[in-house]
């Protein structure tokens, strides 16, 4: 019996949930990038505020880098600055240290990048533009901006993981958010 060479593990990706590892893992995959052959792995560590315990137990050999949300920016920079990474107070010092923050969140970054209109498309493809528009009749959401109603329609419903990954399958290349286009870029 014949078994694979595995992979030395370089890079740790941390992210905040499975819906970010999925997007990730998605473009990273259109990219012709073959991560966990560049000894690249995506943990999603369950909310930002257990990055401290994910940093501790990193073996010392392996570089980090990550994605939060900018709600997020002080619970990865006090970790970060506890694990003796470097001093994490800002939005600039993460990303110095490889750590890249989405405006608001990734599913955002997504829709901004899509267009709400592509992003509505998606959910039509996948069964769900009629869901979304009941929701969009509720009292609170009524004559609020799409994207504000489609963020909170992915962050309500329980195919957020997936539609982590549609969008990011749907993403023009040339249009992938930033914070994923420089997370890639660091970890190369």
């Amino acid at each position: 019996m014949t078994t694979q060479p595995t992979t030395h593990i370089r890079w740790v990706v941390l992210v905040e949930g499975p819906s970010d590892r999925e997007a990730l893992a998605t473009v990273a995959r259109r990219l012709g990038r073959d991560l966990p052959g560049e000894g690249v792995e995506i943990v999603s560590i369950g909310g930002a505020h257990a990055i401290g315990r994910f940093l501790l137990d990193l073996p010392h050999d392996v570089q980090t880098a990550g994605l939060c949300d900018a709600g997020e920016v002080g619970a990865f920079g006090r970790a970060l600055e506890r694990a003796g990474t470097g001093p994490a107070a800002t939005r600039d010092d993460l990303e110095r240290l490889g750590f890249y923050v989405c405006e608001p969140d990734l599913e955002s970054e997504l829709i901004s990048a899509l267009g709400a209109a592509d992003v509505e498309a998606v959910l039509g493809e996948n069964g769900d533009l009629g869901s979304f528009r009941t929701f969009q009749k509720q009292p609170q959401w009524q004559g609020r901006p799409v994207e504000a109603q489609l963020r909170r329609f992915f962050g309500s419903s329980a195919g957020k993981i997936k539609y982590g990954r549609l969008l990011a399958e749907a993403v023009d290349l040339q249009r992938v958010p930033r914070p994923l286009a420089a997370l890639l870029a660091r970890v190369r």
